[in-house]
């Protein structure tokens, strides 16, 4: 690197100064009477000035090649105004909020990197909407006011970003012949500016929506190389904001941090920030949950509350209107989201920008897929559910494992989705998280596109309704799945589903059995109170089903050790069994002896009861 180098000539030059100094002493003691006798001879006397005339004249020759390299000064030259017409990109956004919520941890990771990069960089990145930007821009306004200059390169393509990283380097005192050279061929270009960063300290350069990584070159570069246009090697600090969330994207050499939602309290203070008058902390905190703190909704939400000509104008008001009216009050209609400046800043179509480009780079089930899991529900999806079977049925079309696969990789990368690591947790227990604000938004965009939206429900039904099966055939191994399947398995008793309810009862009976044999018993009971409600609502309180229904929920309940609300229950189905069937059917009887040992249980002095 070329600091270094010029760590070694100063060395060599401090070295020549101490020889020059040696021979100096007796010389310059020529006329006192302690000069030694051999400096006594003329001729000893023109070599040593001889040898200085040389040294003087190699180390000028030095420091001049020096002075055309580099500039004098550690500090920063100011961006020259007439270099700098028509790139406004480089100057920072002026609008950053006075104050930046639930960012604390990340601006204090930064500025420690601002102040010593230690031959690193730092990534901002997470799904669209997260709120990178804002964050660059807050560490921008800092470094400005502590003396810094600071850069601001939004990212278009490579070409563009090669324009603008080449004007930085001119900035910070490239000359003009060194870039010549490498636009010549003589050198390679990438090196050349980075040389120039690489000697130059105190600046901050934020690289802003580098989402298409693969495009960022110079080709074939990988980022992760380092020797392309993203290099750790600078005297500043240079900051990525990306979508790309992948810590193999950016190499070793990456502080890669990756924004989450906002916390409930900060996003609610965001929106009292915006909109004081819109509510109190409290109702600002039950809009942001359902907003998911996700930054860039909070905008859009305290823009409308401000909005004198909106509709609503409390927090609570405009979370009730979202249950209907998601569709508009979220940015999903602008006229002029095809403009990626504009997509930007509208929820839905932000994230659709990121499903682009994961096509773009040809992951075409991206988009499908992400569509389907928005299907389940409002929890996490097993992965061994994600099987090209299930976007199969959805698509009516060939999915091979490995093009499922490159799309769950890729929705993760761009943050859309959530994946946890293989050494986290059991293999079969592995889980996809979703959103609920993405999976809102792509519940209204299918409804949108397809054409036949009940065949995805059925789709997801009907793979449910097969991984009952398969769990129960795969024994102790698969509890753990059956877990978190019996929070998505109701899906089944509702009517986007398609199944007539018998045949929906019948793998939710033997998914809460098989709770049951797992010791799940909790997860048991709610899946049998689900079951009751449907059929009293559908089939009516006196139907078999229904009596049923009620049998096993007091079953769940006895299990519990709840046996007061048990004996109730039982007591309801005997009733209504030896009035309709009679006191001696089977079913009456059977009701009598659970009746029977709910209240034995309940009268057993070391039961406890409810």
């Amino acid at each position: 690197m070329q600091h270094k180098r010029h760590a070694r000539l100063g060395a060599a030059a401090a070295g020549a100064l101490a020889l020059v100094t040696v021979l100096l002493g007796p010389v310059t003691n020529y006329a006192s009477e302690s000069v030694p006798g051999w400096a006594r001879s003329p001729w000893v006397a023109w070599c040593v000035f001889a040898l200085l005339a040389l040294l003087g004249t190699a180390l000028g020759l030095a420091s001049r090649r020096l002075d055309l390299e580099a500039p004098v000064s550690s500090q920063l030259l100011q961006v020259d105004a007439t270099a700098a017409t028509g790139l406004s990109s480089l100057r920072a956004p002026h609008v950053v909020p006075t104050l930046v919520r639930g960012r604390e941890p990340e601006l204090a990771v930064l500025t420690r990197l601002l102040r010593n990069p230690a031959d690193r960089f730092a990534v901002l990145c997470g799904v669209g909407g997260i709120g990178k930007t804002t964050v660059a821009a807050t560490l921008c306004a800092q470094a400005k006011s502590a003396g810094y200059t600071v850069f601001w390169v939004r990212w278009r393509d490579h070409v563009d970003l090669a324009k603008h990283l080449t004007q930085v380097a001119l900035a910070c005192g490239l000359p003009l012949g060194a870039l010549e050279r490498a636009q010549a061929g003589h050198e390679n270009l990438p090196d050349t500016v980075w040389r120039q960063l690489a000697r130059t300290r105190k600046w901050l350069m934020v690289i802003d929506d580098a989402d298409e990584t693969s495009r960022i070159g110079p080709e074939p570069e990988k980022i992760r190389n380092y020797r392309g246009w993203i290099r750790p090697e600078g005297g500043g600090l240079l900051l990525v904001t990306s979508r790309d969330t992948s810590t193999d994207t950016w190499g070793p050499c990456a502080e890669v941090l990756r924004l989450a939602p906002l916390t409930v309290h900060a996003a609610a203070q965001v929106l009292a920030d915006a909109a004081p008058r819109a509510g109190t902390l409290r109702e600002a905190e039950a809009l942001a949950t359902r907003l998911g703190g996700l930054p860039l909704a909070l905008h859009s939400t305290s823009a409308y509350l401000t909005r004198p000509t909106s509709r609503y104008q409390t927090f609570m008001a405009y979370r009730g209107a979202l249950l209907d009216d998601m569709h508009s009050l979220l940015g999903a209609e602008d006229p002029n989201a095809a403009d990626p400046e504009v997509a930007r800043q509208a929820v839905r179509h932000t994230w659709e920008l990121s499903l682009d480009q994961l096509s773009n780079e040809g992951h075409s089930l991206a988009r499908p897929l992400l569509r389907l899991l928005a299907l389940f529900a409002e929890a996490p999806v097993p992965l061994s559910l994600v099987t090209p079977g299930l976007l199969e049925s959805a698509l009516r079309a060939t999915v091979t494992q490995g093009s499922l696969d490159a799309a769950l990789a890729g929705l993760n990368r761009y943050g859309l989705l959530g994946i946890p690591d293989a050494s986290a947790t059991g293999g079969n227990a592995r889980t996809i998280t979703l959103d609920p604000l993405v999976r809102q938004i792509n519940i209204i965009a299918l409804t949108e596109e397809a054409a036949d939206v009940t065949r995805w429900h059925s789709a997801v039904a009907r793979h449910l309704a097969d991984a009952v099966t398969d769990i129960r055939a795969s024994g102790r191994s698969g509890w753990a799945v059956a877990r978190v399947l019996a929070l998505h398995i109701p899906l089944l008793l509702h009517q986007d589903s398609q199944l007539p309810l018998g045949d929906a009862r019948r793998p939710v009976h033997a998914l809460a059995d098989l709770l049951k044999e797992a010791g799940l018993h909790a997860e048991r009971l709610a899946l049998r109170q689900i079951m009751l409600n449907v059929d009293n609502r559908v089939q009516g309180p006196e139907h078999r089903d229904t009596l049923t229904s009620r049998d096993n929920l007091a079953g769940a309940l006895f299990d519990l050790r709840d046996y007061r609300q048990a004996a109730e229950l039982h007591r309801q189905t005997l009733d209504i069994r030896r009035r309709t069937l009679g006191p001696e059917h089977p079913d009456t009887l059977t009701s009598h002896n659970s009746l029977a040992a709910a209240l034995a249980a309940l009268d057993r002095p070391t039961g406890p009861a409810a």
